[in-house]
């Protein structure tokens, strides 16, 4: 059974940084195409970053533009682990963060790309 969990989610204040993790289990995450969206009360889930599986051990990073430049996206495949580097944080991006795996599929942005979710962890930022 596949499942993702996320952790490394909590409280702090404006300008600080939080890292949050997506562990993975079930199956082999290699050749997935990983993603990080968010959902705020109130709002839709949006996308925030992924890594797109290119074929072999090639993966591209794309982020929104909202986070482009504060957020870093990575993963550790021996460890089927992808992480969110999280800086300079602002009240906006209190929300709470899932992850998510695509098998086979070319798109990364919308939510219905994604074959696996997690549970979500909650990141709240104070101003």
């Amino acid at each position: 059974q596949v499942q993702l969990v996320e952790s490394g989610g909590g409280l702090v204040q404006a300008g600080g940084s939080l890292r949050l993790s997506c562990a993975a289990s079930g199956r082999t995450f290699s050749s997935a195409t990983m993603g990080w969206f968010r959902q705020a009360p109130g709002k839709e889930r949006e996308f925030v970053s992924a890594l797109v599986w290119s074929g072999g051990n090639i993966y591209y990073a794309y982020y929104a533009d909202s986070v482009k430049g504060r957020f870093t996206i990575s993963r550790d495949n021996a460890k089927n682990t992808m992480y969110l580097q999280m800086n300079s944080l602002k009240p906006e991006d209190t929300a709470i963060y899932y992850c998510a795996a695509s098998f086979g599929s070319t798109q990364y942005r919308g939510p219905n790309a994604y074959d696996y979710w997690g549970q979500g962890t909650q990141v709240t930022v104070s101003s």
